[in-house]
């Protein structure tokens, strides 16, 4: 292996002093007041910034860890992944954004209470989308940032590990997220260089596209006895397939193309990250155009991701294809493969020396800023979603220190699941996180669709649709653990209904199983008026929406009374806030420690927040909602259909 030179050292530095000193000067420019402005001023942005903020948001280090690590274990299966979010992303752009558009709304708990009303579901969706930050955002994040670190200074595992917690704990307190925002859009241009680069540079080292399946199926030939211990090490026979066996296989045909289309719409359509790009655009047009150009980037991770894994077993072979526990524990640590360490292994012996640095150190710096972001979204989401119900009255010091506790408890949680996490799914990280994602979001999908389709669906049939299938997810999550897949070689003695039933059919059953309850309790269930619909479903989208009416859908009194005292709170917080008012800006000035505790921990002083008025409102939803040129949305609609027509000819010559 060739090890990391002084040159990548040196463009490692150098790429990190950069991004820090942008922190400290994004940390020094203090200008709250702009934030929500900011906010609001943001849905004028075109369309090719939509597009490629809606890919790198969701591609990160994981995915070039996971799907090459995927693709070197197994074959072309798992890009079904990534090429059915096409399906999600036109869904997206033609369905779901113009509901958004037309009910004004900014987030997707607050269209989830617009829709139906109450707070059990946007406290039911806090809790699901914290779980799958605890058990799969946060430790795959730590596990595939320190992969490169070691596959690259030959560090231990938890001293990388820890080396990463460092730095992130130095980017939080230097304000990561605002150093986000203004190195997002390089990282992802030079992570798609990069890959690009070692895309090309590994098809010429390996001979060409069939020398690289021809030495990936011949990558375990020095096995000269083959017995049921190690069988399973072999490559298989239907790696080139993407649709495979429904009953023997290890990615049922039927199963994944149901889970990577129908349930993912709830990642690419319910999901704030990737939803508040689109809801960013100048109107429905270029939020269309953005969400066909995220489809057409969304074909590459097969060429940048999957086929260097490929490579990486076949150039590779006694590493990446170790064929015995004991080997593959000599080869990297990891009694249940290799093929994690594929892309990072490639990355350490194919790119030449200073690009080699460049790669590393964007992908070390797109975990840091993932991972920060991940923590300050699962800190905010805690306290403002889950503790002021337990602490109505918390005061803005109390949330602030249990947000940052909150922060160390994950990241402990996050450091202690790694072992775990490790061997789960037969040592394949990219189906650990798909497993668990489709477990916890199969009956929220069922909840997207019927709310937006079927006006007729009501919140207490929503909220037990969920809460019923969340149990088959939650049993079968414990089941995964209580008896987790053995090891290649070892018995497979788990119950019948683990060895039956493959992973990847729970979530169809969740989602089938939330269909049939939302169906049933709905017509039991008394309906919505249609005047409280209006805007909110994709049948009465095009309805007058009146001010404010969304949102009294719903019968749930107590959280009518907890905005009515947040509305009351946030009067006083704008009085106390006004320019005008010398005593509270003279109470509330830090000087000296204050000073800087207050930069780092944050500002407790209330912040003065101007409601949208009707004129807003109605200019806001009119606007984005009106289209550009008829023939710009034909360039669109063509470009759809395109980009959708490539992918069926994808599917056909890889079927």
């Amino acid at each position: 292996m060739a090890a990391v030179e002084w040159g990548d050292i040196l463009v490692i530095v150098v790429y990190f002093i950069a991004v820090l000193s942008v922190g400290i000067w994004s940390i020094c420019k203090t200008n709250r007041g702009s934030v929500k402005e900011f906010f609001l001023a943001g849905r004028n942005v075109p369309w090719w910034p939509v597009g490629c903020s809606l890919f790198s948001s969701n591609i990160g280090s994981e995915h070039f860890i996971g799907l090459a690590g995927s693709g070197a274990a197994s074959g072309f299966a798992v890009i079904e992944y990534e090429w059915n979010a096409i399906l999600c992303l036109i869904l997206l752009g033609w369905v779901f954004l113009p509901v958004y558009f037309a009910c004004g709304i900014f987030t997707m708990p607050e269209y989830l209470h617009r829709r139906f009303g109450g707070q059990r579901l946007r406290i039911m969706f806090s809790i699901i989308v914290l779980l799958n930050l605890i058990f799969v955002n946060i430790p795959i994040d730590l596990y595939s940032g320190a992969l490169f670190i070691v596959e690259s200074f030959e560090w231990p595992l938890y001293v990388a590990v820890f080396a990463m917690m460092g730095v992130v704990a130095l980017y939080v307190l230097l304000g990561g997220l605002n150093t986000v925002i203004y190195t997002d859009a390089i990282q992802t241009v030079v992570m798609l260089g990069g890959s690009v680069v070692l895309t090309i540079m590994a098809f010429n080292k390996v001979g060409g596209w069939d020398a690289a399946l021809e030495k990936y199926m011949a990558s375990n030939n020095n096995l000269t006895n083959i017995t049921s211990e190690n069988s399973c090490f072999l490559p298989r026979k239907d790696a080139f397939h993407i649709f495979r066996d429904p009953v023997n296989s290890d990615l049922p045909g039927p199963a994944l193309f149901f889970r990577t289309s129908v349930i993912s719409v709830v990642y690419w359509c319910g999901n704030q990250v990737i939803v508040q790009r689109a809801l960013a655009a100048k109107n429905i047009t270029h939020a269309r155009a953005g969400t066909v150009l995220a489809g057409y980037l969304k074909i590459l991770p097969f060429f940048i991701m999957v086929m260097p894994g490929v490579i990486s077993r076949a150039l590779f072979p006694e590493k990446i294809a170790c064929a015995s526990q004991e080997a593959c524990k000599k080869a990297c640590g990891n009694p249940a493969g290799c093929t994690n360490l594929a892309y990072p292994t490639l990355v350490a012996n194919i790119l030449p020396q200073g690009v080699r640095g460049i790669m590393l150190a964007v992908m070390m710096s797109a975990v840091i800023s993932s991972l920060t972001s991940i923590l300050n979204s699962a800190s905010a989401m805690f306290t403002l979603d889950l503790w002021r119900l337990v602490r109505k009255n918390a005061s803005n010091l109390e949330m602030l220190a249990v947000g940052r506790l909150f922060v160390v408890a994950l990241c402990v949680f996050g450091i202690l699941w790694i072992p775990i996490m490790e061997t789960a799914q037969g040592g394949q990280l990219f189906f650990y996180a798909t497993s668990i994602t489709g477990y916890v979001f199969a009956p929220i999908c069922s909840v997207f669709i019927l709310g937006v389709f079927w006006t007729r669906t009501t919140e207490k049939a929503a909220f037990y649709g969920v809460l019923v299938s969340q149990i088959v997810g939650l049993v079968r999550f414990v089941l995964d653990f209580v008896y987790p897949t053995p090891l290649c070689g070892d018995p497979d003695n788990r119950p019948i209904i683990m060895t039956a039933i493959n992973y990847n059919y729970i979530p169809v059953i969740q989602a089938v199983l939330a269909f049939i309850i939302v169906i049933c309790v709905s017509l039991l269930t008394e309906a919505t008026s249609k005047d409280k619909l209006a805007g909110i479903t994709y049948w009465t989208r095009n309805d007058t929406v009146e001010f404010g009416k969304g949102e009294q859908v719903g019968d749930d009194d107590d959280y009518e009374k907890s905005q009515e005292n947040e509305e009351k709170m946030q009067i006083k917080d704008n009085e106390n806030a006004t320019d005008d008012n010398e005593t509270f800006e003279v109470k509330y000035k830090p000087y000296g420690w204050r000073k800087w505790i207050y930069r780092v921990c944050g500002d407790p002083r209330p912040e003065k927040t101007d409601a949208l008025s009707r004129e807003q409102f109605s200019t806001i939803t009119e606007k984005q909602k009106t289209p550009n040129s008829p023939f710009w949305q034909l360039v669109v609609n063509i470009n759809a259909v395109c980009c959708l027509g490539i992918l069926i000819f994808l599917y056909i010559y890889f079927a």
